[in-house]
C-alpha cells in the first residue's frame, strides 16, 4: 500500500513539473548505517513517503518547497527503515513554512521549514545536523553526500531503506554553461553537485534531502532533469542554504512562521 501511494504520489509531482525532476531518489548509492545520518527525515502525506528532510533543531526540519504540493502532513524521525514507523514516538505532525518569494522550482527560493506539533525526542536515533553560520562557497570537486528514500535508477522501485551516495561539487560556472544549453539560466542561490559527469546523484521524486559537505547541511535537492536519472545530462541542482540563514534564523528565533 505505502509502495503504491509513493508511485501515485510520484507521478502526480512528475506531471505537474514538465521537464524538471525533483528528489533525493540516490542513484549507485548505499544503505545508511542506522547509527550515522540520524537528522533525516521522511516527509510524509497522509502515511506515504513524498519527500526528504532534515532536523535542524527540536522543533523544525528543513525540505524543499515544492514538495508543499503534495499536502505534507507528517514527518517521522529516527528510523532508517520507512517500514519500520512507530507513529506514537516518531510520528510529528507538521506545519509548513514555505520561503515567501517561492512560486515554482525554476524560480529557484527551493526551501522549506516544517514546524514540528511537538518537540523532536533527540537521544541515539535523532539528532539536528548544524548548518552552515554565515554564507559559505563550497570548493569546487568538495566531495558531499546527499541521501534520500526512493527509485534508485531510472523507472526503478521505491526502497524502504535509506541510501546515501557520494557527490562532487560542480563549478558553478560550469553548471550553469550545461543547463543554458537546456532551459536557460538556472535561478539564483543554488549550488550543483553530483549527475553530470558521475554515475550518482539522485532523480525525480522525493526531494528536500540534504546536501552534507563537512558535517553541515549546505543544501536541499531541488531538481535534475527527469528523462535521464542513471547518467544525468547535466549537474544536480540545490537549494543553497546559506543564502537563506536571515530567514531560518528568524523562523527559529520567533519559534513559527
Amino acid at each position: 500500500m505505502m509502495h503504491a501511494l509513493h508511485r501515485s504520489l510520484l507521478l502526480h509531482l512528475l506531471m505537474y513539473l514538465g521537464p524538471y525532476a525533483l528528489g533525493s531518489e540516490i542513484i549507485n548509492g548505499r544503505k545508511v548505517p542506522e547509527n550515522l545520518m540520524l537528522y533525516m527525515a521522511s516527509v510524509q502525506s497522509n502515511g506515504g513517503h513524498v519527500c526528504g528532510g532534515f532536523l535542524i533543531n527540536e522543533h523544525f526540519v528543513v525540505t524543499a518547497a515544492h514538495c508543499e504540493r503534495l499536502n505534507p502532513t507528517s514527518v517521522v524521525l529516527g528510523t532508517h527503515n520507512l517500514q519500520k514507523v512507530d507513529n506514537n514516538t516518531m510520528r510529528y505532525r507538521v506545519k509548513t513554512c514555505k520561503f515567501p518569494s517561492y512560486v515554482n522550482v525554476g524560480k529557484g527560493d527551493d526551501i522549506m521549514l516544517l514546524k514540528l506539533s511537538r518537540k523532536a525526542r533527540l537521544g541515539k536515533k535523532v539528532q539536528p545536523i548544524p548548518l552552515p553560520n554565515t554564507e559559505i562557497t563550497v570548493k569546487d570537486q568538495s566531495k558531499c553526500r546527499v541521501a534520500g528514500w526512493g527509485l534508485t535508477r531510472t523507472g526503478g522501485k521505491v526502497v524502504d531503506g535509506l541510501e546515501e551516495v557520494v557527490v562532487p561539487i560542480v563549478n558553478l560556472e560550469d553548471c550553469k554553461k550545461k543547463w543554458g544549453h537546456i532551459r536557460g539560466n538556472l535561478p539564483a542561490n543554488v549550488i550543483c553537485a553530483g549527475g553530470y559527469g558521475t554515475d550518482k546523484g539522485f532523480c525525480q521524486g522525493d526531494s528536500g534531502g540534504p546536501l552534507v559537505c563537512s558535517g553541515k547541511a549546505v543544501g536541499v535537492v531541488s531538481f535534475n532533469m527527469r528523462k535521464n536519472c542513471d547518467y544525468p545530462n547535466v549537474p544536480n541542482v540545490y537549494t543553497n542554504i546559506s543564502k537563506y540563514l536571515p530567514w531560518i534564523k528568524k523562523i527559529l528565533k520567533q519559534n513559527n512562521c
